[in-house]
C-alpha cells in the first residue's frame, strides 16, 4: 500500500502571477495499491460528489501519465482519495492531484523516475509552476519554467507568518478566471507587478512583513478577477482593519487569503462575525505553511 499526503496551494501570493506559490497545512490523502480487479476509486471528504471515480479521475490520469512513461502496466489499481483541499476554490486541489498521483504510481513501479523529472512532468500536466512546485517542495517558491527545465529557489518565510483562509461556499473555473484577463497590458501595469514581486520576495527572505501590504498588490489578475467574487472589497478592507499585513486572491479565486504576523485568533473570530452575514457560506480557517511538501506516509 502506498499512502501520499499533499499539502494546498496558494499560487500567486498576489502580484507573482504564474510564478510564485505557497504550500499551506492543508491536505489531500491518498491510498494507492495494485490488485486484480480492474480500477476501483472511493472519494471522502471536500466536495467528494463533485469528483469523478472512474478513468477520468485526476489522481488516476496523473498516474497513468507515470506508468506509460516508464512501461508498468498494472492488472488493476485500487485508489481512496480523502479530499481535505477545497475543490474549485483557488487552493491548488488539482496540483495536488496531479503531484500525489504521479509519486503514487513511481513508487509503485519501483522508483524509475527522479524527483526532478518527476517535477518537471507535474507541471506540464498542470502548465504552470505557481502551484506544483510548492505542493512538492514545500514553503514558499518562486519558479519558471526555461527549456523545459523547471527553475526553483525555496524561500524560507518569517516565523511568525500565519494566514486566514477565507473560502466562500461559490465555485471559479480556472479556465474562467483566466479568459477575463487582458491579453495586453499597459507597460506601467507591467512595471507594477515587477517591484511589487521583487519587494514581495525580498521582504519575504529578510522577514519585513511590514512592507507586505504594498508587496503584495497586483495589477495583472486581481482587479479583473474581483468582479467574480462577491464581497471581495469588503473582506479586503475589513482584514486589514483587522491587522492583516497584506490581502490577495488565492490563485484564481474565490478564496481570499489574509497574511497574519499576531493577534491570529482574534482574527479569525472577528472576521467569522463578519462574512457571518453575507449571502454565501464563507469558511474562514487559520493556516499555516507546510514547510515539507508531498510526503509518502
Amino acid at each position: 500500500m502506498i499512502r501520499v499526503r499533499v499539502p494546498a496551494t496558494a499560487a500567486n501570493i498576489g502580484p507573482g502571477f504564474d510564478c510564485l506559490g505557497m504550500a499551506l497545512n492543508i491536505y489531500n490523502d491518498i491510498e494507492v495499491e495494485e490488485w486484480n480487479e480492474g480500477l476501483s476509486i472511493s472519494i471522502l471528504g471536500e466536495k467528494c460528489g463533485d469528483v469523478p471515480v472512474d478513468e477520468t479521475n485526476l489522481v488516476y490520469t496523473s498516474m497513468k501519465k507515470v506508468f506509460d512513461r516508464v512501461g508498468f502496466f498494472p492488472k488493476g489499481i485500487r485508489l481512496k482519495q480523502k479530499n481535505g483541499i477545497p475543490v474549485t476554490r483557488g487552493l491548488g486541489s488539482s496540483a495536488a492531484c496531479i503531484v500525489s498521483g504521479m509519486i503514487a504510481a513511481n513508487a509503485l513501479a519501483g522508483f524509475p523516475i527522479d524527483k526532478k523529472e518527476l517535477l518537471r512532468m507535474a507541471v506540464e500536466e498542470d502548465g504552470h509552476p505557481d502551484n506544483v512546485v510548492p505542493a512538492m517542495m514545500g514553503g514558499i517558491t518562486a519558479a519558471c519554467v526555461d527549456g523545459g527545465e523547471v527553475l526553483y529557489v525555496k524561500i524560507q518565510p518569517p516565523e511568525s507568518i500565519k494566514f486566514a483562509v477565507m473560502i466562500p461556499d461559490i465555485k471559479i473555473k480556472t479556465v474562467k478566471a483566466r479568459e477575463i484577463i487582458p491579453r495586453m497590458i499597459p507597460l506601467e501595469d507591467a512595471v507594477f507587478n515587477i517591484g511589487r514581486t521583487a519587494m514581495l520576495v525580498a521582504s519575504l527572505m529578510a522577514g519585513k512583513t511590514g512592507n507586505l501590504f504594498a508587496a503584495t498588490q497586483d495589477r495583472l489578475h486581481q482587479p479583473y478577477r474581483k468582479v467574480l467574487i462577491p464581497h471581495w472589497d469588503e473582506v479586503y478592507s475589513h482584514s486589514l482593519e483587522l491587522g492583516a499585513r497584506g490581502v490577495f486572491l488565492s490563485g484564481s479565486g474565490p478564496t481570499i487569503i489574509a497574511v497574519l504576523d499576531r493577534d491570529y485568533s482574534d482574527f479569525i473570530r472577528h472576521m467569522k462575525e463578519f462574512v457571518s452575514s453575507f449571502e454565501q457560506r464563507w469558511e474562514v480557517r487559520l493556516a499555516e505553511f507546510c514547510h515539507h511538501g508531498v510526503e509518502m506516509c
